[in-house]
């Protein structure tokens, strides 16, 4: 795959990550595949550096996509090639916003500054649809701009400044509420106005780039595709992005890109993606593969990929971070350590979670985990401990097997069996 507005470039760029080709094998098998294989394809690795046999030529489409997936990439360091796609299928889905049942979140989040964050919004505002660009309009502002038939597109920089920290976040929560309402379809919010005091509707459905230091507010993120930026290496290099000049050209793109979205417009509204994710990560994503599908070619197998690394990497994070996810997990290994019996002592539960070195439990406090912050996060499971009668006629306060295995099941992923341990060969 050649550096040109046809197709997304195959060899290693100046960001400083390869970006992978699709063997030209695999490459023709998409083309005619449907989309249950396209979902199997999604989950199978892309085979690095091989060079792409000659296909049919790409349909317009195909070359709206590659050539903004070019763009982005020539003037913003992407952390990966599954977040420039992710981005790339994000702008496009702007121009039919109309047709989406959900309008997905574009968090861009970094843990510093300079990060290409704010680049990258650069290069979005002229991509979109209808670009809106604020820093810290507020709530009434921007609800007050959306309009229901033709709605804009979003963007917000310093976000950080709105949510970054809990005491800000908390004057903030209608800002939250507003965002979290517009990722669906039919969330008006109310107001009072005028002098008879007349309750007027305002739509809140719009996509939105969010794009700040730290994560946002877990209930955002949950709604979003998240890119998460990180600084450039000495050997990245990008293009320097001039007005007059780059945004002029971008432009150009985005009306041809918008045109063509036009024209398959009733195609789209007649799609049901099969995605490789449920659920929220579904409604998000759906838009996404959506576009990709539109364009055919490769765009349906690097779109699924995508989705299925960065949900996958997004909810890997809820299980290292989040401790109401982690804690689940970690009894879930105190059960198995001891071959699962009918039911654990609290202590005997509690020794365990503290004594493992790689979990956070030791350090939550200068005493460890104890009962009473055991008792908090498995509150909202509804899971609490009580008198049990264990081996020998003996009583203490535990836990039954039976209070996790529903929280297990919804929440926690599927336990990996164990690998077995490959012969030794050779001398």
């Amino acid at each position: 795959m050649k550096p040109t507005t046809s197709t997304p470039p195959a060899a290693p760029a100046k960001t400083g990550w390869p970006v992978p080709a699709i063997p030209g094998q695999l490459d023709a098998h998409l083309r005619g595949a449907q989309d249950g294989e396209l979902d199997a394809a999604a989950e199978s690795s892309v085979e690095a550096d091989s060079p792409p046999e000659p296909r049919a030529p790409a349909s317009e489409g195909e070359q709206f996509l590659d050539e903004l997936w070019t763009t982005i990439r020539r003037y913003v360091v992407m952390p990966s090639e599954e977040a420039l796609t992710a981005t790339t299928l994000w702008a496009a889905a702007t121009h039919l916003q109309t047709v989406w049942q959900h309008a997905p979140r574009l968090a861009v989040v970094g843990p510093a500054k300079r990060c290409g964050k704010s680049r990258l919004l650069e290069v979005l505002i002229e991509t979109v649809h209808d670009p809106l660009i604020t820093v810290n309009a507020s709530a009434a502002a921007i609800f007050r701009s959306i309009s229901e038939g033709n709605p804009p597109t979003l963007l917000v920089d310093e976000v950080d400044t709105i949510f970054g920290s809990a005491k800000v976040a908390e004057k903030n929560e209608e800002m939250r509420g507003l965002l979290n309402a517009g990722h669906q379809r039919n969330r008006p919010t109310l107001r009072v106005s005028g002098p008879n005091h007349d309750v007027q509707k305002f739509s809140t459905f719009a996509m939105a780039a969010l794009a700040g230091i730290g994560d946002l507010p877990d209930t955002i993120m949950d709604r979003s595709v998240v890119i998460r930026m990180r600084r450039r290496a000495s050997g990245e290099k990008v293009t320097s992005w001039r007005y007059g000049r780059d945004d002029l050209a971008v432009r150009a793109l985005r009306e041809r890109l918008a045109a063509w979205l036009a024209s398959v417009r009733d195609e789209a509204i007649a799609l049901e993606p099969k995605l490789p994710v449920d659920d929220r990560a579904a409604d998000t994503w759906e838009p996404l593969i959506s576009v990709a599908n539109l364009a055919g070619g490769r765009w349906p197998m690097i779109a699924r990929t995508a989705c299925k690394a960065m949900t996958d990497y997004e909810s890997g994070r809820d299980q290292d971070g989040g401790l109401k996810i982690r804690i689940l997990t970690d009894i879930r290994k105190a059960f198995a350590s001891v071959g699962n019996p009918p039911a654990l002592r609290t202590a005997d539960l509690l020794n365990f979670l503290n004594e493992d070195p790689e979990a956070p439990w030791a350090e939550i406090s200068s005493a460890g985990l104890t009962p009473l912050k055991l008792r908090a996060l498995l509150t909202d499971y509804g899971i609490s401990s009580g008198n049990r009668r264990f081996p020998g006629g003996n009583q203490a306060k535990g836990f039954t097997l039976a209070q996790f295995t529903d929280a297990w099941t919804r929440y926690c992923p599927p336990e990996q069996p164990a690998h077995k341990a490959a012969p030794a060969t050779g001398p």
